[in-house]
Formats: C-alpha cells, sequence, structure tokens
C-alpha cells in the first residue's frame, strides 16, 4: 500500500520535539481526540558503502528479537518506508538509503492487562470491532491511568483469539477519543484492518460527527472553525490555537447549529482533521467554550444572569453532566475487508440527553 506524502508527515519541527518530550509522561492524562497518524518506530541509514541486500534481511539483521516474516509482514501492511516510500520485502537496500519502520500507532512499552469490563458493542465482525465507549473511560493504558481502559476491556473480550498480542500496547487503534467525551470508536482486530482503518484516517476519508453542547449563542447556522493546534506555551497540559504556521498542526472542525437554547447551544461538528482536543480548543478559540468542560474555563458559569435561581440551575445541570458535554456521534468508513461503506449512529448518552432537555423546558418557562 502506498503512503503519499508520508515522508512529510514524519518530519518533525521543533515544536514537534517539545510535544513528544512531554507526550510519555502525560498524554494519557486525557487521551486525544484520534490517532489517524503513522509513527516511526525504528530508523536506520545505510552506509556508503552498504552492498545491494533485500530489506527484510537488512532489518533482521539490525532488529533484536522481531523474524524475518514478522519484517515481511510488515513490509506488505505498507509499514517499512525506504526514502519515505512503502517498499516491498525484496526491495534492494542501497547505500545512504533511510530505511523507517511505522505503525499506526506510538510505540509503548506496557502489558495489557486484561479486565472484565462491560462494553457497549454496536457492531463485530471478523476484521473489526465497534465500540459505544461511555465517558470516564481512559481509551489505552499509560501514566497514571494502566488499569480500566478501553483496551483492557477488549483485552478480555478478545481473549482466546489466535491473533491478539498482549504485547501490543495499542492492539487494534487506529483513533481515540478523550477520557470524558462519549461515543463511537473502531478497533481493528487484524494487521491488515488496523493499516487499512489508519490510513483512512489519515487521508481524513473516514466520516465523523460530534454533538456538543457550548457557552453562548451562536448566530451562524452553520461555519468552519480553522487555526493551527498544538501543546499550550503556558499550560503543556493544555491545547491551543496558534497563529505561527510554525507552531501546532493546522485543525479544521466544520459546525452546524442544531439548537438554541439563549445562553447555550447545541451544535453538530465535522472533523477534517483529528488533532487533541481539537473541538475543545476550536470552540474556546472563538469564545464558546464547552458546557462544563474543565480544562477549558467551561465550568463556570459564562453566560446568563445573575439571579440566584439561573445559579442553582447551572450547577445542578454541572452535577447531572459531570464532564465536558462532547459525545462521537456518528462515525463512517469503508470497510477494510469489504471496502462496503459503513455507517454508524448512536443516541446520546442520558447524562448529555437530561441536561439538554433540562435546558430546553428551562427556556420555554422562560
Amino acid at each position: 500500500m502506498k503512503v503519499p506524502n508520508l515522508i512529510r508527515h514524519l518530519k518533525m519541527n521543533l515544536y514537534k520535539i517539545q510535544d513528544d518530550l512531554f507526550a510519555k509522561h502525560d498524554e494519557f492524562v486525557d487521551d486525544s481526540e484520534d490517532l489517524g497518524e503513522m509513527y516511526e518506530h525504528f530508523r536506520f541509514t545505510a552506509d556508503a558503502g552498504q552492498n545491494f541486500l533485500r530489506v527484510d534481511k537488512f532489518l533482521t539483521n539490525r532488529l533484536e528479537k522481531i523474524s524475518r516474516v514478522k519484517i515481511q509482514d510488515a513490509a506488505e501492511a505498507g509499514n517499512i518506508l525506504v526514502n519515505g516510500i512503502p517498499v516491498k520485502s525484496n526491495y534492494r537496500v542501497k547505500p545512504n538509503d533511510a530505511i523507517s519502520v511505522v505503525m499506526p500507532y506510538p510505540r509503548r512499552e506496557i502489558t495489557i492487562i486484561p479486565e472484565e469490563i462491560p462494553l457497549d458493542i454496536v457492531y463485530e465482525d471478523d476484521a473489526l470491532v465497534i465500540v459505544n465507549k461511555k465517558a470516564g473511560m481512559v481509551v489505552h493504558p499509560a501514566h497514571g491511568n494502566y488499569t480500566g481502559t478501553l483496551v483492557n476491556a477488549l483485552a478480555w473480550h478478545f481473549k482466546g483469539e489466535s491473533w491478539f498480542n498482549a504485547d501490543d500496547p495499542r492492539p487494534g487503534l487506529v483513533h481515540r477519543i478523550d477520557k470524558d467525551t462519549s461515543g463511537l470508536i473502531v478497533v481493528a482486530k487484524t494487521e491488515e484492518a488496523k493499516v487499512n482503518l489508519a490510513m483512512q484516517f489519515f487521508d481524513k476519508t473516514t466520516k465523523r460527527t460530534y454533538q456538543a453542547l457550548v457557552w453562548g449563542n451562536i448566530e451562524k447556522d452553520s461555519g468552519t472553525i480553522t487555526g493551527n493546534i498544538g501543546r499550550s506555551l503556558q499550560d503543556r497540559m493544555m491545547r491551543a490555537v496558534f497563529t505561527d504556521e510554525n507552531l501546532g498542526k493546522p485543525a479544521v472542525t466544520h459546525f452546524k447549529t442544531l439548537e438554541r437554547f439563549g445562553y447555550v447551544t447545541l451544535v453538530e461538528c465535522r472533523l477534517e482533521t483529528g488533532r487533541t482536543h481539537q473541538i475543545r480548543v476550536h470552540f474556546k478559540h472563538i469564545g464558546h467554550p464547552l458546557f462544563n468542560d474543565e480544562r477549558y474555563n467551561g465550568n463556570i458559569i459564562l453566560k446568563g444572569t445573575t439571579f440566584s435561581k439561573y445559579k442553582q440551575f447551572v450547577e445542578n445541570c454541572f452535577k447531572m453532566l459531570p464532564r465536558q458535554a462532547l459525545h462521537a456521534k456518528t462515525l463512517g468508513f469503508n470497510h477494510p475487508t469489504t471496502g462496503e461503506l459503513m455507517e454508524f449512529d448512536t443516541c446520546l448518552p442520558d447524562d448529555m440527553a437530561q441536561v439538554i432537555d433540562k435546558w430546553r423546558r428551562y427556556v420555554e418557562k422562560r
């Protein structure tokens, strides 16, 4: 499988290096919204005097405890690049070639512990499974969250399956959503499905919509929010929008207004990119933080009146929905095996639906 322009994706500027240095420590304190990208696991540069040698043998000589068969499988899946271009296992390495092994997930050294945690499985076949993740569940284990994650639950669900590898820190994951965001996630069950789906996210051919309750009255019926998103220079636990094109990564969020409640608005969001906290950061950037989003200042009363009854009403809403009001509602992609278009939809979870209904009744009474 060819990966157009992947070399551009693998290049890192100084800001990206800073981002990676922080990632190992705090990446999983609050998950990023989507992977949808390929990560370099190993990189070698052939000597100037390198003899012409098959790339699978070249890598077998350099990668300990990885068999030639595994390397050949990686090449078949499009995960071995030479000078930024995917090659087959019979490619002959030439002097000064840059050989990279890339995968659709970062390298981690975490053993997955299967845990019997209930999962809301929307769909499953031999290639993939669709899960409706509940709010409060971290997607995968890492610093501060080694148990109770979606991956721990999936490890139990897949226990006994011949393909499942407990040493893979992100078995089947090709994208993710924040800990306190609910909604749909697709998980691959084969290496071929993993690479295929990861490339669909990378190429932006997947279809995803979210619903969010945001502070303020959005007057436009629809719109687009743009702006590079990267780790905040003031607080590394947050993301921010940068006007300097050399900082962060390009991000595009399309939105449609669904319902207005005067002081808050229900919107539907369609992502063109999948940056960390993208929806949360973009709406904060335009002055409409997500309702009860603690990290981005949405957990205080930003719009409304000074009446004590109104203050009590909002605080009651916060108690009913103790998280940011964001749900990954729909997900669409081409099936990695059949090519068939798969589309899934979910209802809003009870906490979010109840708060929206509470606002609806509040407006009606006014």
